[in-house]
C-alpha cells in the first residue's frame, strides 16, 4: 500500500476542502489596488499618477483610460531599457532578479522580460495552487510518491550585471521549493546541460532508474524526448519502462494538434493537464477534469484586461489600435475571442501579451487558448484563428486515419489569385488532391467567413506534405533545441518565403 502516498493525497483533498469559495471579479480588483499601491513610488507610477487611480471610485475604469497599451517594444523602449541601464524603481520598486528570455515564434533577437521575486512567488504559489488541484483528478496514491519530469530550457542561468538571465522553464525549474526536489527530475546536474541534446541523452541513460508519474514540458519536445527513451531501450511504448507514468501536463500552447502523435507513444490512457505559463507569468492552469479549459490565476499578481478580437481592432503587426476597448473580468462573455492583456508584480503595464483566449465559464475565469494576434489570418477575409486551424487538422487526422503532429500555412499570391498555402508534417503517403478537398470542405462548413472569402478573393487551398522532422530542423535552425520553442503556425509573406526556400532545401 502507498502509506505516503495517502497521505500527500489526503492532505492535498483536505485542504481543497478547507479552501474557501473564490470570487475572481472580487480577487481581480484586489491585484489591481496591490499593483498600484506597491508601484505607487515608482517612475512609472508617478508619471500616470497612480496615487490619483487609488482615490478614484471606479478605479478599474479610470486604470484602462489613463495608461496606454504595451507590446513589449513599446515598454521596453520607453520604459524597461532605463532598467538596462542600471536604474532602479521604474516600472516596479527596486530591480529585477531576473530576466526571462523569449523569442516567442517569432525567431527574432529574445525579448528581455523583467522577473522580479515577487513574480517568483507568484509562479511558486499558481504552482501549489495547482498541485492542490489534483485533488479533482481520479489518481491513484501512487502516484504522488512518483517522480516529475520536467523538460524545459536549461537551469543553467547566465549571470548579468545584478541579475540572471535565462528562459521562463530554467528560472522557475531553478527556484523549485526544498519539498519538491525529491520528486524533481531530471535532477539539478542533467537540467543544467546547455545543450538540448546531451541532455536527453542524459535523460535516457537514467530512465530505467527512475519511477516517473508525471511529465511536464512543451508537446512537440516531450514527443522527441519520449522517442528517444523508446528507441535506446529498445520500448514498444514509453509504459513499458515508466508503468505508474499517470499525467502529463502541457504549456504554452494547445495540445490538440500533438494529441494523436503522442497517444501513439504511450501504453495506456493518461491523465493531461493543461497550463499556461508564459514568460511575463503563471496565467492558468486546470482544476478539473471534465473541462480542457483553465483558471485563470485571479488571485496571484496578475490584473488581466481582454480586448474583444476583432480584425477592426488589431494592426497587422498584431498590437492593438489605441481605441481598442477593454473589458474586465465582469464584463467578458463565453464564446468570444479576446487579445490578453496583462498587468504584473514584475512591472509590466496594460501589456499585450500576443495570446488569444476565449472564456468557457465565466463564473468560474475559465479560458482556453485559441491563438495569436499576429497569427489571426485575415488576409483575404477568411478570418481563421489558430483554434480553427488546429481543428481542421485533428479533422484530417480522422479521416485519413493519420497523425500531422505539425503544420503551417501562409496566404500567399500565385499569379493574380491568393491561396491559402499550407504545409503539413506527416509521413504516410496521401493523395494532396484528396486532402486539399477535405480540408477546404471542413473550413467552409466550420467558418462562415472562409466561405465567404472563398466565394471572393480566396480562390482555394494548396498542400504540400513533408516529413514532420522538417519543422524541428526549422526550430532548430532559428532558436535553442528544447524549453520553450514554439513552432509559429500562421506565416507572413516575407518569413513564408524563408520557410519555402528552407523546405526546399531540406
Amino acid at each position: 500500500m502507498a502509506i505516503l502516498g495517502e497521505i500527500i493525497k489526503g492532505v492535498i483533498g483536505l485542504k481543497d476542502t478547507l479552501t474557501p469559495e473564490a470570487n475572481p471579479i472580487e480577487e481581480q480588483k484586489r491585484v489591481l489596488i496591490h499593483l498600484l499601491e506597491k508601484a505607487e513610488a515608482t517612475a512609472f507610477g508617478k508619471h500616470y499618477k497612480f496615487s490619483t487611480l487609488l482615490k478614484s471610485q471606479e478605479t478599474l475604469k479610470d486604470f484602462s483610460k489613463t495608461i496606454p497599451y504595451f507590446d513589449y517594444d513599446k515598454i521596453n523602449n520607453e520604459w524597461w531599457s532605463r532598467l538596462h541601464n542600471g536604474e532602479e524603481n521604474i516600472t516596479w520598486p527596486g530591480i529585477p532578479d531576473y530576466y526571462a528570455l523569449s523569442s516567442g515564434t517569432t525567431g527574432k533577437t529574445s525579448k528581455k522580460i523583467p522577473v522580479t521575486n515577487d513574480m517568483m512567488t507568484a509562479i511558486r504559489d499558481a504552482g501549489i495552487a495547482q498541485v492542490a488541484a489534483l485533488a479533482n483528478f481520479d489518481l491513484p496514491a501512487e502516484f504522488f510518491e512518483k517522480g516529475i519530469l520536467m523538460l524545459g530550457s536549461s537551469t543553467d542561468l547566465t549571470k548579468k550585471d545584478q541579475h540572471l538571465e535565462g528562459e521562463i522553464s530554467g528560472i522557475s525549474a531553478s527556484n523549485i521549493p526544498f519539498w519538491f526536489r525529491s520528486y524533481y527530475k531530471p535532477g539539478e546536474e542533467i537540467s543544467q546541460i546547455e545543450d538540448w541534446d546531451e541532455r536527453v541523452q542524459k535523460i535516457s541513460d537514467q530512465a530505467k532508474n527512475w519511477d516517473i508519474g508525471a511529465l511536464s514540458g512543451i508537446p512537440s519536445w516531450i514527443e522527441l524526448m519520449l522517442e528517444k527513451v523508446i528507441k535506446d531501450h529498445h520500448l514498444k511504448h514509453i509504459h513499458e519502462i515508466w508503468p505508474n507514468l499517470h499525467v502529463y501536463t502541457s504549456g504554452g500552447v494547445a495540445f490538440g494538434p500533438y494529441k494523436k502523435s503522442f497517444n501513439a507513444l504511450l501504453g495506456k490512457p493518461i491523465t493531461v493537464i493543461d497550463t499556461y505559463l508564459a514568460s511575463e507569468g503563471f496565467i492558468a492552469f486546470q482544476t478539473r477534469p471534465d473541462t480542457a479549459a483553465m483558471k485563470l490565476a485571479t488571485n496571484n499578481g496578475i490584473y488581466f484586461e481582454f480586448i474583444p478580437f476583432e480584425p477592426k481592432y488589431i494592426k497587422s503587426d498584431g498590437s492593438l489600435t489605441d481605441d481598442a476597448p477593454s473589458l474586465n473580468l465582469s464584463e467578458v462573455e463565453i464564446n468570444q475571442d479576446y487579445a490578453l492583456v496583462i498587468s504584473t508584480v514584475s512591472g509590466a503595464w496594460r501589456y499585450l501579451i500576443g495570446d488569444t483566449i476565449e472564456f468557457t465559464d465565466v463564473e468560474r475565469a475559465e479560458i482556453k487558448i485559441t491563438g495569436r494576434t499576429k497569427f489571426f489570418l485575415n488576409t483575404v477575409g477568411s478570418q481563421l484563428s489558430v483554434q480553427k486551424l488546429d481543428a481542421a487538422v485533428n479533422h484530417l487526422e480522422s479521416i485519413f486515419d493519420t497523425i500531422i503532429p505539425e503544420y503551417t500555412l501562409s496566404a500567399k499570391r500565385f499569379e493574380n489569385d491568393f491561396y491559402h498555402s499550407w504545409y503539413l508534417g506527416c509521413d504516410a503517403s496521401l493523395d494532396e488532391e484528396k486532402v486539399v478537398e477535405a480540408l477546404d470542405a471542413y473550413l467552409k462548413e466550420a467558418n462562415k467567413n472562409y466561405k465567404v472569402a472563398r466565394s471572393k478573393a480566396l480562390k482555394g487551398v494548396k498542400v504540400s506534405l513533408i516529413s514532420p522532422s522538417v519543422f524541428q530542423e526549422w526550430n532548430e535552425s532559428h532558436k535553442k533545441k528544447g524549453g520553450q520553442v514554439k513552432m509559429e503556425r500562421v506565416m507572413g509573406e516575407e518569413k513564408f518565403k524563408e520557410w519555402e526556400a528552407f523546405v526546399r532545401k531540406n
